[in-house]
Parts: C-alpha cells; sequence; structure tokens
C-alpha cells in the first residue's frame, strides 16, 4: 500500500454496513466472510461509540460462514446455504441481511443467487454484496440506505403528509445518535409532525418499509446519503431538505425548525410558536452563564457535520473565537470540501478558523500544535493525547469516543445547546 493512515477512525464497509443494521430492532446480519470479521467490525464501530455494548445480535453472536481454505478453493455458497438455514431456525428476527466480507468478493460468490432462493420461499432476507476492501465505514453507511430503496422500501399506496424521515445521523459512528434522535424527534413532534428514524423509540424494519409514504426526508448530513435523496425521489417521490449538521443550540436549530417548517408549508404561526417557547427555555438558562467562557480560543478535530455545527454553536451562540476546524473523515470530492469549508467560515461574529482535511492521526496532532494560543480542543478521545501534551482544556464529542459512556446524552437541538455549556464548564 501506498498510504497508511494512523489511528484511522472508522473501519471498512462492512463495519459501516454492520452498523446501521445492529442499530435497528430486531434485524440479523448473517456474515459470509472468514472468522473474525463480524467481532472485529463490531469493535471497530459500537466498541468505539461511548462504551457501548451488545445489540439484538452483534459480535460473536452475528452468524457467519467462517470461510477458509477450502471455501476460497472450492467456493462456499453451499457453506452460506448451510449458515442461513441455522439462522432462519435459531434466531427470532423480522429481517435478515446478508453482507459479504473480502474472501467472498475476491472469489466471486453469488450471494444474490443464493439469497434468492430463500426470498422466493418468503422469508425476509436481503442481499448487501459489498465486501469489506470496497471503502470505509461512511461508504458502507450508504450501501445500506441504498439496500433500503433497492429491496424494503415499498411504494406507497398513499402519503401521510405530516410524515418525515430523519436520516443522517450515523449510528454508533456518532457516539451521541440515540439521544440526537430523540430531541430532534421532540422538536418535530412539537410540530405536528410523525417521524421515522428507523434506529430510535423501538423502530425497526416496518419504518423502513413505511418510508416512502412519507412527505420529506430531513437529511442532517453535510455530504452523505445523495444517492439515498435521489432514489427517494426517483421511485417514491419523496423530497428531501439538507442540513449541515446536527443542529446545537438556539440559531442552528431555530434555522431547522424554520426551515422544515418552510420546506412542508407548515402553519407560520405554530412554528414560530415552537421556535419561541424552546428559545425562552433555552435562553432561561443561558442568562446565568453567557460570557463565562467568551475568552476561549478553540481548536476542533471532528466529523464535518459536527464539525461544522460545534464551531458554529461556539462561535454564534457563546462567543468564544474558532482557530482551526480538521475535518477527520475521507472526503474527496472537491465540491464537498468547498461547501463544507464555506459552512464552517460563514460565522455571525467571529473571524472565520482555518479549515484543514486530515484523516492520519499524525497530520491533525502536527496541525493543531501550529496553532499558538489555543485554550480549547473538541475532537475524540484521540485527542486528548496532544491536549495533555499542550496543557489545555480537552472535550470529548466525537468518534472515537473510548473513555466516556453515552447512553442517550446528546447536544443535538436546543436541550442538547445547554448540555454542551455544562460540560464545557464542568471540565476547565
Amino acid at each position: 500500500m501506498s498510504i497508511i493512515t494512523e489511528m484511522p477512525r472508522g473501519t471498512c464497509v462492512l463495519g459501516g454496513v454492520n452498523a446501521v443494521l445492529s442499530a435497528m430492532q430486531r434485524i440479523c446480519p448473517i456474515y459470509h466472510s472468514g472468522p473474525g470479521c463480524c467481532m472485529q467490525t463490531t469493535a471497530g464501530e459500537s466498541g468505539q461509540a461511548g462504551l457501548k455494548g451488545s445489540t439484538f445480535v452483534s459480535s460473536v453472536s452475528i452468524p457467519c460462514s467462517n470461510m477458509l481454505d477450502r471455501e476460497v478453493v472450492f467456493g462456499g455458497e453451499q457453506k452460506l446455504r448451510d449458515e442461513i438455514d441455522g439462522s432462519l431456525e435459531i434466531i427470532d428476527a423480522d429481517a435478515f441481511f446478508v453482507l459479504t466480507g473480502c474472501t467472498a468478493g475476491i472469489i466471486g460468490d453469488d450471494i444474490e443467487s443464493v439469497v434468492k432462493e430463500y426470498h422466493e420461499k418468503g422469508y425476509p432476507i436481503y442481499p448487501i454484496p459489498t465486501p469489506g476492501f470496497a471503502g470505509d465505514s461512511f461508504y458502507g453507511y450508504e450501501i445500506a440506505f441504498k439496500s433500503f430503496t433497492d429491496h424494503i422500501i415499498e411504494k406507497p399506496s398513499e402519503k401521510i403528509p405530516n410524515l418525515v424521515n430523519l436520516v443522517g445521523i450515523f449510528p454508533f459512528h456518532d457516539p451521541h445518535w440515540l439521544g440526537s434522535f430523540e430531541e430532534l424527534t421532540r422538536i418535530l413532534r412539537k410540530l405536528g409532525l410523525e417521524v421515522n428514524t428507523f434506529f430510535s423509540g423501538g423502530q425497526g424494519i416496518e419504518q423502513v418499509r413505511s418510508a416512502g409514504k412519507a412527505a420529506l426526508n430531513i437529511i442532517v448530513n453535510p455530504w452523505l446519503l445523495k444517492t439515498f435523496s435521489k432514489d427517494m425521489n426517483d421511485k417514491f417521490g419523496v423530497k428531501s431538505i439538507r442540513f449541515p449538521g446536527v443542529p446545537i443550540g438556539a440559531t442552528q436549530t431555530s434555522a431547522f425548525v424554520r426551515g422544515v417548517g418552510e420546506a412542508l408549508e407548515l402553519d407560520h404561526e405554530r412554528v414560530e410558536k415552537v421556535v419561541q417557547e424552546e428559545e425562552a427555555y433555552l435562553y432561561g438558562y443561558y442568562e446565568s452563564v453567557i460570557g463565562g467562557l467568551s475568552w476561549k480560543k478553540f481548536a476542533v478535530a471532528a466529523e464535518s457535520g459536527t464539525a461544522i455545527a460545534i464551531t458554529k454553536f461556539l462561535a454564534d451562540d457563546f462567543s468564544m473565537t474558532p482557530s482551526v476546524a480538521i475535518i477527520t473523515e475521507p472526503i474527496w470530492r472537491g465540491t464537498e470540501k468547498e461547501y463544507i469549508t464555506k459552512t464552517i467560515q460563514t460565522l455571525e461574529y467571529a473571524n472565520p478558523p482555518d479549515v484543514f482535511f486530515f484523516s492520519d492521526y499524525y497530520d491533525i496532532r502536527k496541525k493543531i500544535k501550529e496553532y499558538e494560543g489555543i485554550t480549547l480542543l473538541i475532537g475524540s478521545s484521540l485527542e486528548r493525547e496532544v491536549a495533555l501534551e499542550l496543557g489545555i482544556q480537552c472535550h470529548v464529542m466525537t468518534f472515537p469516543m473510548t473513555d466516556i459512556l453515552v447512553l442517550n446524552r446528546t447536544y443535538a437541538g436546543y436541550r442538547g445547546g445547554l448540555t454542551i455549556v455544562e460540560d464545557l464548564f464542568n471540565n476547565l
């Protein structure tokens, strides 16, 4: 290999797909791969997402064909059939997904044909033939949603005008995913909406099937799910609205609420009533602490959506000074880099921070050290080391998160804006 990444923040396609499926209720992945993939992909995603443990079927409990030398030489399709038979007999799941590891991808086993045999018998089983070497976990997230539009989502006989699909929050890879879904769902329900998240509140495959009935997809990510957005419009007539990340605090969340209201043509008075109620609640608490941390000069090393949201919140809502923002996920397209950079640097008050795109921990650490006067570093558990070297405050709020327990804690929305302020004060 010509490029080696030090401390990569994620796994392979297989890990990304598994993170999506394992976050859903009563879903069983079946691996057609070599031994070890089940445990390693689970550990590489949920294992670094705020100390989260097992799910419905995860880690070493995932059914796996455990391909060895014999399957490499003679093919592993019969062994996959045996594994599917055992899974259907033992595991009471609402849906099964067969995933390919690198071994199956290299030798060319046709899992789609095998899965079709069972699907024709009426079993809820679906193929995702994307081997691990095809890309990273972000691509796996995209592939999982592609499988939903290809195999699961049903053509609606009617639309539900107040139903929305809330997507763009990557389960486990965003350690606060559950709490973020809960807070944004709470806000959207105040607007009179029903919310499909697919992952929270006991939702699962039935909500995926009904996603085509929605009036709108709400994507809270600056670059993911473009194919999903197009497919949902072309196949099911569901349009999408995109926000550059999960909103934090009053300014971003009020813009989120008004944007949804405008897209759905909701009653203006009702939308403004929600904004006024939530902002009054939020600012009632802010009054006692506003300005308390305004002297802070901060740096951010995080995935793009988090970097955008936290930079704008700390600068626009809390009067801190942004110095540098480092985007840590691998983003290759120049148009996406330009959009992310412009969004981060469009602030109401502060001078715009410098923006860099690094996935290698060595590069991230080196770049942070180039900036003098930083007193706060927002990042992952990896950034604790450089913060200790510089003798500055470090707040961990992004993946990988290996030293903090997160259940439904969130920094999303109005109430999440209070949580981040509490954490920054308590961690001085």
